[in-house]
């Protein structure tokens, strides 16, 4: 890429492979050039949505001023600065380029559009907001007094709470494949070529298409033609609709698909070298497919299971395969879901763990590491979600309020709504392994069995706790209320009036603060490796809003001591479900913290920024070192 400045000498910004966000920003020094080289629509688009752009489109955009070979790269910025001096290229001072800029009043009503999507989206950030004044305040009043504003504006973001939290985020996801005494030990991964997958269901196509999509031979195995034609016609779906996205052409949807071959047996297993089983939660049937993996696959084989809530050793139990049995747990809809949950025993080999984290980066997945127990760590976390729903629905909080004030605070759903997404099967399944698990703190609710009794089971049934339209939209149900009416009777639970009016504060708080408990269990008994894992885990599993930093690091904003007064008060009134934990206890009559805080990281540029800064205008110059001290701008303006 390519740009000329407004300085006193020319400069060229020379860019190899990706430059997102700060990348891009650093080349450009601030915000302003973007909407002069590229328009407002589409610098807006970029900026706000974080939506990437290749090399030719912006070449053709006018964002960069010529592509080359990698090897290329340097020679052609030193002759293209070169040109600059020699006159033979123009010297163009993208900071004063108006001509793709619209009139002013057009450009305000494209701005104002921008806002109100924005407030749509993201009510909760102030960031994009500002962005779009510092762009307005450069068309209104010209450069200089935009980047007045920018450093003004900048150095006011940087002390925010979205600021930490998401420079918190930032480091967090990249410590999730450092795992002492697993990653220091020098293993190098092995090739991983070929990988079976048990199960075509929707994981199991989900699984198999992300494998295909990173270039893995895929063996899918059903029990009967009938499973194997509808799983493979999943697989095609899921690729299917990259095609009419734009995402792929039909060239590359026949080699891709090329890749995959269903069976119905287990003669083609044995030359694998990775197996993801990934059939219904049931045990009995789980234990006899990894009996009979152990006796089908080579010795070097990765023996995985997507269980998201059976014990691993249960699963596991009928072999002498101990040490190469692993979680692979990845999240609906798999090929689209950021997080690979690995789950390692006390058995399971470092190098099975090392081999994973592999494939799992190589298919563009965030892997963390955990242990085994029932649930791991983002369900067991997050199994209180629905459950505190329940307790405060058979009380008298409206179902639908519970959604909007869960939603307002920056998930991307409720727990009523999530319960249809998911499948009133399911959460009864896993229901049952907490209950049996963790009988003293779960709290058993009636309602979703009697609407399961009646086939409401979620979306895939149309009817759940909503009712769906042939495009899945959602909308409420008034008969929901009889069913909520039978649950309390069968539970002896009266409408409680200050539940009906219960504050949007009131129900985040009930609804999460059961799940920080378990959280702190999870993070005490050393199921999760990092409380920064947990953070990653409940953000890119549970869709947590990562602008709150995670579970955790929201957790610890609010104080161990705040969230321990409010489950014990809950606790005393309510019973086990909301009792605090010993850990979350400990640390609250300390006035500790949940987690240490993570030790500032201070990023410094290479030297040669020192003399980039002195070719520019003095105002560029003072936000470039702002840059130099604090390269996490890029998190400042997409809204994520």
């Amino acid at each position: 890429m390519f740009c000329t400045s407004a300085a006193r000498k020319p400069s060229v910004a020379a860019i190899d492979g990706l430059a997102l966000g700060g990348g891009l920003e650093v080349a450009m020094v601030g915000t302003q050039r973007l909407p002069r080289l590229v328009g407002l629509a589409k610098s807006l688009e970029m900026m706000l949505t974080s939506k990437p752009v290749k090399g030719e489109e912006a070449l053709g955009l006018g964002l960069v001023d010529a592509v080359v070979s990698s090897h290329e790269l340097v020679n052609a910025a030193r002759q293209w600065a070169l040109d600059i001096l020699a006159r033979r290229k123009p010297w163009v001072a993208t900071l004063y380029k108006t001509d793709k800029i619209e009139p002013l009043g057009e450009a305000r009503q494209i701005l104002n559009f921008a806002r109100a999507q924005t407030r749509k989206r993201a009510p909760n950030l102030k960031h994009p907001l500002v962005c779009i004044d510092v762009i307005e305040e450069g068309i209104v009043n010209g450069p200089k007094p935009a980047l007045y504003k920018e450093v003004e504006a900048f150095q006011g973001l940087l002390k925010s709470d979205t600021s930490k939290s998401l420079i918190h985020i930032f480091f967090a996801q990249r410590g999730t494949s450092k795992v002492p005494g697993i990653t220091d030990r020098g293993l190098v991964p092995r090739k991983v070529k070929k990988v079976a997958i048990l199960g075509g269901g929707l994981m199991g196509s989900g699984i198999a298409t992300a494998l295909l999509l990173s270039n893995y031979t895929v063996i899918l195995k059903e029990v009967n033609e009938k499973f194997l034609e509808a799983g493979i016609g999943r697989v095609k779906a899921n690729l299917g609709s990259r095609v009419k996205k734009g995402q792929m052409t039909q060239e590359k949807f026949e080699k891709t698909m090329s890749l995959l071959r269903g069976v119905l047996d287990f003669e083609s297993f044995r030359d694998v070298d990775m197996v993801i089983e990934a059939v219904i939660e049931n045990v009995s049937l789980k234990q006899q497919i990894f009996a009979d993996l152990e006796k089908y696959c080579p010795p070097h084989c990765i023996l995985a299971s997507n269980t998201s809530t059976i014990d691993l050793n249960l699963i596991g139990k009928r072999t002498k395969s101990q040490d190469r049995i692993i979680g692979a747990h990845f999240f609906s809809p798999a090929h689209i879901m950021p997080l690979l949950e690995i789950v390692r025993t006390e058995h399971t080999s470092p190098q099975i763990i090392v081999d994973l984290l592999d494939v799992g980066k190589k298919i563009k997945k965030t892997p963390i590491i955990v242990g085994n127990c029932t649930g791991f760590a983002v369900n067991r976390m997050f199994f209180p979600y629905t459950q505190a729903g329940l307790f405060l629905v058979e009380r008298g909080t409206d179902v639908y309020r519970i959604d909007r004030a869960i939603t307002k605070f920056g998930m991307p759903m409720g727990p009523f709504r999530l319960a249809d997404l998911v499948g009133f099967g399911v959460a009864i399944a896993t229901g049952s392994q907490f209950i049996e698990n963790f009988p003293e703190r779960t709290y058993k609710s009636m309602l979703i069995p009697i609407m399961q009794e009646d086939k409401r089971a979620g979306e895939s049934t149309r009817k759940g706790f909503y009712l769906y339209d042939n495009k899945r939209k959602a909308s409420p149900d008034p008969e929901l209320k009889m069913y909520i009416e039978k649950a309390r009777s069968i539970s002896g639970v009266a409408v409680d009036p200050k539940f009906v009016k219960l504050s949007e504060k009131d129900i985040v708080e009930m609804i999460f603060f059961p799940v920080v408990n378990e959280a702190c269990r999870v993070f005490a008994e050393g199921i999760a490796v990092k409380a920064s894992d947990i953070d990653i885990a409940a953000v890119m599993g549970m869709g947590f809003p990562p602008y709150r930093g995670g579970l955790m690091f929201w957790a610890d904003s609010l104080g161990s001591k705040y969230i321990y007064s409010r489950l014990e008060e809950w606790s005393n009134l309510y019973g086990e479900f909301f009792k605090p934990c010993a850990f979350l206890a400990e640390r609250a009559a300390k006035g500790a913290p949940l987690v240490s805080k993570l030790q500032t990281v201070h990023i410094l540029l290479h030297y040669s920024i020192g003399y980039f800064m002195s070719l520019l205008h003095p105002l560029e110059a003072l936000w470039a070192s702002t840059v130099s001290r604090n390269l996490m701008r890029a998190f400042f303006f997409p809204l994520i």
